[in-house]
């Protein structure tokens, strides 16, 4: 039986709370769950931060059915959420607890990493939430005690046989491979970018002169200091980094992957709004696609596996949760 469930708590980003519950707020049921309601402006509070975010996203009927798939699935989030309260409170009557410091603690924590420990702006965020600290600490309490629940129906003694490690692996082969790369220094030249003076035609004599004195023995390095007009590239000598194939537009891309280590680009011609564009490439280095072997994410893998497990667990639990309850969803 728990006695008492004290667990280390980590600290919450202070945000609207997803499952205060303000009664003065009564504007229809969303939810019944055994004695429970869940409130349509829990649902509200629950999904509104993302509910925004889809609103700049999409319009008219899909963005219709993306809002009502959200709230579906916080309506469902929050009678399980129900559910493991009405559980905790069974406990209870054994003498189940959750003790007044584990909620200071958890207070306290957020004070000092979120309010670099700034108690008054702590309480004054409070206000502009509309929160007494009384009330906040009873929703971190909730918060607290469905942790704590889902935690206690883990059995933390999964086994991970190899053939699971090797299926996930060539499953998800993909997530441990590293695309093909080149090293890439380019010099920039801009048609239109030197006042009013008219240099259509100009500024490519120039781009090609500047190549001809690359192939002549020029530092590359030190043209694209003097000469290109890449504010973000020019002062280091034009160095790109590692670049993949969706780091540049389809005809950059071409020309870079098709360079041998040491090999300058002739004048590629990229036309645009305001006038064509020049650059001049070279490949410093190249790396071929590679995939980490088996062994070196193994462990990743058998982490990633557990975690899964432990997920299958807590369904499992709330599942018979559910098959137990009265639940009636109204919206």
């Amino acid at each position: 039986m728990i006695r008492t469930l004290v667990f280390s708590v980590l600290a919450f980003a202070l945000i609207a709370p997803a499952f205060a519950q303000k009664a003065e707020v009564v504007d229809g049921v969303a939810a019944v769950v055994n004695k429970d309601v869940i409130t349509i402006s829990q649902v509200r509070e629950l999904v509104g931060s993302r509910e925004r975010s889809l609103r700049e996203t999409y319009k008219g009927a899909e963005l219709d059915a993306k809002i009502k798939e959200m709230r579906t699935s916080a309506v469902k989030d929050l009678i399980d959420r129900s559910l493991v309260l009405q559980e905790f409170k069974k406990l209870q009557a054994n003498g189940a607890n959750i003790p007044d410091y584990v909620i200071d603690d958890r207070v306290n924590t957020i004070i000092r990493e979120e309010f670099g420990g700034d108690r008054s702006a702590f309480v004054r965020t409070l206000q502009a939430q509309g929160y007494t600290l009384t009330k906040f600490k009873e929703v971190e309490k909730d918060k607290i005690i469905v942790q704590a629940m889902r935690q206690s129906k883990i059995d933390n003694n999964f086994v991970i046989s190899p053939t699971q490690v090797q299926a996930f692996y060539n499953k998800n082969k993909v997530s441990y491979a590293t695309p093909e790369q080149v090293k890439l220094r380019m010099i920039v030249i801009r048609e239109g970018s030197s006042g009013d003076v008219p240099d259509v035609g100009s500024k490519k004599e120039l781009a090609k002169e500047i190549r001809d004195k690359i192939a002549g023995g020029a530092e590359f390095e030190r043209m694209a200091q003097m000469y290109s007009e890449d504010e973000s590239t020019q002062q280091v000598g034009g160095d790109w980094g590692w670049v993949e194939r969706n780091t540049l537009n389809e005809q950059l891309t071409a020309v870079a992957f098709s360079l041998r280590p040491g090999e300058v680009s002739p004048v590629v011609s990229v036309d645009g709004g305001k006038g064509a564009t020049y650059y001049i490439l070279m490949a410093e280095a190249r790396k071929n696609a590679t995939v980490k072997p088996i062994n070196e994410v193994r462990d990743q893998i058998e982490k990633n596996l557990i975690q899964q497990e432990k997920m299958k667990a807590q369904d499992r639990w709330l599942e018979t949760l559910r098959q137990k309850a009265y639940i009636k969803i109204l919206s």
